[in-house]
């Protein structure tokens, strides 16, 4: 069967019978509308309770806000780049930096290690309690901070604790875990990394389980053991994954203010302050909103900083 096109003069083809010019791009123009229209609810909950507070936080930073602003927000006074300036001064700032990176620099490669090993081991098969271990490791991700505070001072606790009881079975006394600054933030990282491996579990699992199955049956005809399976087969295919759990857990982190809000409220002398924590004494607890308005972009600039050179790193390395 042949058709018959005709054309315009000039060589144009000229459009089908019944064909209307702007019928599709009033069908474009619906479905575009359709789409805002049932984006709209996120976008005005975004607008309204995310993006206009961080504006007006970034211009709060510039200002002296304080407590006396509250009931009237525009009798705040400009004051420049004063309060970061003051924060270059400030050695409570400085020690609650230096708090943050410590606990990131710790923190972050024992979580990553540690949910990476619990997803090979399950991974390699538990028979039939692999769905229980699953849940036991996750369970701690979606519990409450509080319950955890709770359950971890009983641990730590050096009179009755878990530990105490355990130490004083062999003739050995408790250290004051909370209350040394030799301990206390050892002991934070040590609930987080308990607390967080499991959400790296469970992403590690579910890279592991896409790595073909014919990657490894020849990486084992070949004669590859395995640790070196693990190495060369592994480790290279899991680098997506890897740098996805390595950034989630270090912008986590770098926000850690659960932890020590609720177990040492910054104590003993300092050693668990984290820049999330004064920020918020600064802004709630002395109302001095513009001071922790500054200190939140601050922060928020070397989370940007830190990821960035995580994705650059991990990134050349897959080339």
């Amino acid at each position: 069967m042949t058709t018959t096109e005709s054309h315009a003069p000039g060589g144009l083809a000229t459009p089908p019978p019944g064909h209307r010019p702007g019928a599709a791009r009033g069908r474009l123009t619906r479905k575009h509308l359709a789409g805002w229209l049932f984006s709209s609810p996120y976008l005005i909950l975004f607008a309204t309770f995310m993006a206009m507070p961080i504006v007006a936080t970034l211009l709060m930073s510039f200002t002296d806000f304080g407590l006396r602003d509250i009931t009237d927000p525009m009798g705040a006074e400009f004051i420049g780049l004063e309060n970061y300036r003051e924060l270059a001064r400030d050695d409570e700032f400085r020690t609650a930096l230096g708090n943050t990176l410590y606990f990131v620099g710790v923190g972050v490669p024992l979580t990553v290690l540690a949910g990476l090993v619990v997803a090979v081991l399950l991974n390699r098969g538990v028979g039939r309690l692999r769905t229980f271990f699953r849940v036991g490791f996750y369970a701690p991700v979606v519990t409450t901070i509080v319950a955890v505070a709770v359950v971890w001072r009983f641990v730590l606790d050096p009179y009755d604790g878990l530990i105490s009881g355990v130490l004083s079975e062999v003739g050995v006394t408790s250290p004051d875990f909370l209350g040394s600054q030799a301990l206390a933030m050892p002991s934070l990282i040590a609930m987080a990394i308990w607390r967080n491996l499991g959400m790296g579990m469970v992403i590690f699992l579910a890279g592991l389980q896409s790595i073909p199955t014919e990657v490894r049956e020849a990486a084992r005809m070949d004669g590859a053991g395995p640790f070196q399976e693990f190495r060369r087969i592994t480790v290279p295919l899991l680098r997506p994954t890897l740098l996805y759990v390595t950034v989630i857990t270090t912008i986590g982190y770098l926000n850690v203010f659960e932890e020590p809000f609720v177990m040492t409220d910054g104590g003993p002398a300092d050693s668990t302050l984290t820049v999330s924590l004064l920020m918020y004494k600064e802004g709630f607890d002395f109302f001095h909103m513009g001071y922790a308005s500054a200190m939140a972009y601050v922060l928020l600039t070397i989370i940007m900083a830190v990821t960035l050179l995580q994705l650059r790193l991990l990134r050349d390395k897959t080339r």
